[in-house]
């Protein structure tokens, strides 16, 4: 991500120098009842009006580059230029949009145009090869867009006669746009990495856990028909929201209800030798949080508590109010862990048949809030364990899904 900050503020700052300069000089020739109106210097306004204009383009580039995108992202770039016309296109040199006089004519002959750029991924050059004596577009420059897989497309600068300044400014807006074009390919793999986490949680959810609910239920379809038909229903209200194929994060309520149903579902597996107790305050039930972040936590406390364990197991579940935060903490006092296989675990050394959720739920976490907001966990052999949850109330891009 550094090469990618630093080609950013490259790419900006050489922007900033030729739009600035230019703008500053028009905004120097309004007078005086304009400078009145006006805050600051000619080149104070013409930064603040080339940072926003960027600041309108990059979101839209941040989706990628597709035909709607660039669309919404073609008028503001031209902008950035000052240049009469530009057109944006994808790899295969198809115009995917246009902005500014001369479309109707120019844009049949951008592909070949293009064609070098698009191959080699150097820049250049060339007369417009425009027949119309009225038409401004007498000049091209080709700057390649490009991407982590090479080449993406090309942006296409038309001014109504060669300018080397337009050759560098056209070259360095490429570039501001390449990177943008990384970061929305950055936020895409981020999406895949965090849906191969949720895959893999699910994975570990569902054989070992359906195959002993179902054989739970089973045991009550003689002796006691009404448990067993509430405990099917508890079964598939759980299934349903753990293998739902929509969103990132839900929210704290819909987690917890999803636990209560997991351990209704241990209970009818344990018995009397599992005992619950929930402490949740009201005000922090609205919380948005990574989905399935929780329920790994609990599954790892009745494991421990019950499954490594002969004797009953208390686990407990709290979730209070602390400010801009929600802290909840998962606890039992099973059999616990030593404290150097619990960091080989969440370094992912990962013993056979243990410790998926932890060590996903903490990478998750990290991903999402920051470093500052892994688990924190108390524990050692004999001692039970204590997982504590920090997860801020508020934080940009974390909703849950309608």
């Amino acid at each position: 991500m550094n090469g990618i900050a630093l080609a950013a503020a490259s790419a900006v700052g050489a922007v900033l120098l030729a739009a600035g300069a230019a703008l500053g000089r028009i905004s120097a020739r309004r007078g005086p009842q304009a400078a009145e109106l006006d805050l600051g210097t000619p080149v104070e306004r013409a930064t603040f009006h080339t940072l926003h204009t960027a600041s309108l383009a990059a979101p839209p580039l941040r989706a990628g580059l597709t035909e709607e995108t660039a669309g919404r992202a073609a008028g503001r770039l031209r902008s950035l230029l000052g240049t009469e016309a530009l057109c944006l296109t994808d790899r295969d040199g198809a115009v995917l949009a246009w902005d500014g006089p001369g479309g109707g004519h120019h844009r049949g002959a951008v592909t070949e145009l293009v064609a070098g750029t698009l191959a080699s991924g150097r820049g250049r050059s060339a007369r417009a090869g425009c027949g119309d004596v009225d038409c401004p577009l007498r000049w091209a420059v080709v700057a390649p867009l490009t991407g982590e897989d090479g080449v993406l497309g090309a942006l296409v600068a038309y001014g109504s006669r060669e300018s080397a300044v337009l050759v560098r400014a056209a070259t360095e807006l490429a570039r501001w746009v390449s990177v943008q074009l990384e970061l929305a390919e950055l936020d895409r793999s981020r999406t895949r990495i965090v849906e191969a986490e949720i895959r893999a949680l699910r994975a570990q959810i569902s054989p070992h856990f359906i195959f002993n609910s179902l054989a739970a239920i089973a045991s009550f379809v003689r002796t006691d028909p009404e448990q067993a038909r509430e405990l099917l229903l508890e079964f598939a209200d759980f299934t349903r929201y753990s293998f739902r194929r929509h969103g990132e994060f839900a929210q704290l309520a819909d987690e917890l209800r999803a636990i209560e149903q997991y351990l209704a579902l241990a209970g009818a597996r344990f018995g009397d030798r599992l005992k619950v107790t929930l402490q949740i305050a009201p005000e922090v039930l609205p919380v948005a949080l990574p989905f399935l972040c929780l329920q790994p936590l609990v599954e790892n406390a009745v494991k421990h508590g019950l499954e490594d364990s002969a004797e009953g197991c208390r686990v407990t579940i709290a979730a209070r109010d602390a400010g801009a935060e929600a802290v909840v903490v998962v606890e039992d006092d099973g059999v616990g862990m030593d404290p150097e296989a619990l960091r080989a675990l969440l370094r992912g050394d990962r013993p056979a048949g243990s410790g998926l959720g932890l060590s996903n739920v903490d990478e998750r976490l990290r991903q999402v809030y920051g470093a500052e907001y892994g688990l924190v966990i108390e524990t050692g052999a004999g001692a039970g364990m204590k997982v504590t949850v920090r997860i801020p109330k508020y934080r940009p891009g974390v909703h849950p899904a309608p």
